[in-house]
């Protein structure tokens, strides 16, 4: 019984060192999978605001294309450019939306591994990563915002006002926290 006694005491410790052990990858694991899935994120958002400023680019030429051309081929384009500019223009909203939710979200989590540091937890991580976070989205904003303002003649004036609220909903939220 001695043995037994013994052994067992033995595997246990080895459990807890390897569950010690594992338990640190996941979540490293879990932060790199969230810092890619946040970049991928800014990557999709910076696409949509060239996607917009083209968009945008490419109906105003259509529109004040040189004199004595007719409406020819180009006419259907140009009616169909101001109706994809407002969508493409209300999904980069929704994607920055997401983007300031995950950037709010990792706050969140700094602020509780900051608290739980008050009482003896390890806490390693700085606030450099977080910083570049705030500081790209709120980049894009502008960006978006940008381009939201060059492109109101085109969005009628109710969507502006809509897109406004939501724009300065994304900046107050990100500010406040």
């Amino acid at each position: 019984l001695r043995l037994v006694a013994v052994l067992k005491a033995i595997l246990e410790g080895e459990k807890a060192a390897v569950l010690k052990r594992d338990r640190h990858l996941p979540l490293s694991f879990h932060r790199r999978q969230e810092e890619l899935k946040f970049s991928l994120g800014l990557q999709r958002l910076q696409h949509r605001v060239r996607e917009v400023q083209a968009l945008r680019e490419h109906s105003s030429q259509l529109r004040d294309g040189p004199a004595g051309e007719g409406p020819g081929r180009d006419g259907p384009v140009a009616g169909a450019a101001p109706q994809e500019l407002p969508a493409l223009i209300l999904e980069a909203t929704k994607e920055l939306e997401v983007a300031k939710q995950q950037v709010l979200k990792r706050i969140q989590i700094w602020k509780r591994q900051q608290q739980l540091a008050g009482n003896g937890a390890l806490f390693e991580e700085n606030l450099a990563p977080l910083q570049k976070r705030c500081e790209s989205l709120v980049e894009i904003y502008f960006q978006l915002h940008q381009q939201v303002m060059a492109a109101s003649a085109e969005l009628g004036s109710e969507l502006l006002s809509r897109l406004l609220e939501r724009f300065t909903e994304v900046l107050s939220s990100l500010v406040k926290r």
